[in-house]
């Protein structure tokens, strides 16, 4: 397998994604409408196309010869998806399945749809495994779970199937997201040595942005018998949103105030990665705190611009400025 097709290639995973491909031996196609800019580097092994997903004859063109694709394209977390419904459902939803089909005309061997730890909903059981039911409470994460129906019912002997439903990704990218839980807290905490939790026992879900592009390395040279048509859960611990001010509060100086508020949203979202561990031996091997330090590291060396403020780093705010149709 040596030719990749990554949508949503300059995004915040993907543009950590694409320099580890190309590391490995990798060609690498992205297609990504850039909105975020173009973060990715210029290497003879990769090409870059400044297109939208939505666009079938981009597809059409650009999918000949793949052997893999890595679906990551959509507009990402609730907010920025209810800013635009119509566009929301357009991106995350309505482009999948002709994806899918072009993926399989032209003989795409594997593909790897990035889906999401919320399509579970509020589970009261300890551990949420990849076989429980699926009770998404907004249209971002019905829409992901509508997307793994879809993939499921094109069965084929050569079109190798895999759904990663990951927990929130933290870290630092060259495609920086500042409106994630850990990114949140160590962008504020940095910055204006005060953080605010709204609540406090409400479990969050986690993995490190290092972590979850080694898995899709994984994902690649897995056999399809481990992989086809199936599911995998993908975090790291399940951490209350206040072990994670905890987490965050110990790595950047103990004159970090902590301001509690109670909140009638109580909800907690939490998954087991046990079945990826026994299946895939894959383990993340990067913690919350290492998440707060690579950010911490970026942030003292200008690696970012106006982390408070710069609307490059907050989808919503990007896409309220472009108001993308």
């Amino acid at each position: 397998m040596k030719n990749i097709f990554v949508t949503g290639g300059a995004g915040y995973v993907g543009s950590v994604l694409i320099p580890l491909l190309i590391k490995e031996g990798y060609k690498v196609t992205s297609v990504d409408l850039m909105i975020y800019g173009d973060t990715l580097p210029k290497h003879d092994q990769l090409n870059i196309i400044k297109g939208d997903i939505r666009d079938q004859n981009l597809l059409e063109k650009n999918l000949v010869n793949q052997d893999a694709v890595i679906h990551l394209a959509c507009i990402s977390n609730d907010p920025s998806f209810e800013l635009n419904p119509k566009l929301g459902k357009s991106i995350n939803l309505d482009a999948f399945e002709p994806l899918v089909k072009i993926s399989k005309k032209n003989k795409v061997r594997r593909f790897i749809y990035a889906s999401s730890s919320s399509v579970y909903g509020i589970k009261k059981e300890k551990n949420v495994y990849e076989d429980m039911s699926l009770e998404p409470l907004t249209d971002y994460s019905k829409f992901k779970a509508d997307c793994e129906k879809i993939l499921s019912e094109y069965k084929e002997k050569n079109f190798c199937q895999t759904v990663i439903r990951p927990a929130t990704v933290c870290g630092y990218s060259p495609r920086q997201r500042l409106d994630l839980v850990v990114n949140i807290l160590t962008n504020l905490a940095f910055h204006n040595r005060k953080i605010s939790i709204f609540g406090g026992n409400q479990l969050r879900p986690n993995i490190h942005i290092n972590d979850m592009t080694e898995l899709y390395i994984s994902l690649l040279n897995c056999n399809d018998k481990i992989i086809n048509r199936n599911i995998f859960n993908a975090g790291y611990e399940n951490n209350s949103v206040s072990e994670l001010g905890n987490i965050v509060k110990n790595k950047v100086g103990d004159d970090v105030e902590i301001i509690k508020t109670e909140t009638d949203d109580n909800r907690s979202y939490h998954i087991s990665s046990e079945k990826i561990k026994k299946d895939l031996n894959f383990s993340p091997k990067h913690t919350i705190d290492d998440a707060v330090q690579d950010l911490l590291n970026a942030f003292k060396n200008k690696l970012l611009n106006d982390p408070l403020n710069n609307e490059y780093y907050f989808n919503i705010k990007r896409m309220n400025s472009l108001k993308l149709k």
